[in-house]
């Protein structure tokens, strides 16, 4: 996969590109904290697709937004958007892992004439929050984000340490955590630091309501696979995940033994579970 800029009204978004350059458009949505390297493992098994992985903001090389702006999952829509534009995508199928995820079915659901299929892999819709919530987490949020500014990075004296500082965090394999560190550090001085803008790492302000996040699944109209890893995370439970998946109208639950970054530790699987998925719409 080779990399790419795209200036955009969302700022400067970067990514990497590779596969077919006439095969289906296919714009890949990373998780949480992670980088476009997030599929460059899979993109090796995925053929006929045309795969656009981009850094969303605040993540990899891709640019920081404004000070005084918050990143929500529906914000980073209109960036995903400015970036099929500036690819000049007007429909584009979506893959997406994790948040990434989580954005792919806010997408779908509120452009259904730009998406025209979805593969979700481990999550489904966002996390949601209880009513009885709201206050408590809007003054967590608020707390944190008034706390930042004086908060120090921390610097990494080499990218092998940040490697495994890495791997304990995620339960990561060395090849797949080092395929992300290396694309999401800067060099700073003393050593390394995240790319990440700091904003990130902070709760989130407001979330979606479960009835929320039900009512926009249902509202999906394409055709979308959903790869889970068994065992499920602590946060998305067995039961809720197939009850989410089976809110969809044109939706397929595939579910396979792994962890959460599944599509990078075993890609030949995930693969597997897409088949031609993006092939057939």
């Amino acid at each position: 996969m080779k990399p790419f800029v795209l200036d955009t009204g969302s700022g400067q978004l970067t990514g990497l590109r590779g596969g077919a350059p006439d095969g289906v458009r296919v714009l890949a949505l990373h998780g949480w904290l992670d980088n476009a390297a997030s599929f460059v493992p899979l993109a090796a098994h995925l053929h006929g697709i045309d795969l656009a992985a981009l850094d969303l903001p605040g993540h990899g090389a891709s640019a920081h937004l404004p000070p005084g702006a918050e990143y929500s999952l529906a914000g980073t829509v209109h960036a995903v958007l400015d970036a099929a534009d500036a690819l000049a995508w007007d429909r584009f199928a979506v893959l997406g892992h994790s948040m990434g995820a989580a954005i792919g079915s806010i997408l779908a659901a509120a452009a259904p004439e730009r998406v025209t299929c979805f593969v979700a892999i481990e999550a489904l819709g966002a996390l949601a929050d209880a009513d009885d919530h709201t206050a408590a987490r809007l003054r967590d949020a608020v707390a944190a984000r008034r706390a930042l500014a004086g908060k120090r990075l921390r610097v990494f004296p080499d990218i092998g340490t940040a490697v495994r500082a890495r791997m304990q965090a995620n339960a990561l394999s060395e090849p797949v955590a080092r395929l992300l560190v290396e694309r999401g550090l800067v060099e700073v001085d003393g050593g390394y630091s995240w790319s990440t803008d700091p904003r990130l790492t902070i709760s989130t302000a407001v979330r979606m309501t479960e009835g929320q996040v039900r009512d926009l699944l249902a509202h999906i109209e394409c055709p979308v696979r959903v790869i889970y890893a068994d065992p499920p995370q602590s946060y998305l439970p067995e039961s809720l995940r197939r009850e989410r998946a089976a809110l969809l109208p044109r939706g397929e639950l595939v579910v396979i033994d792994g962890g959460h970054h599944l599509h990078m530790e075993d890609p030949v699987a995930v693969a597997a579970a897409i088949g031609g998925f993006f092939l057939q719409v």
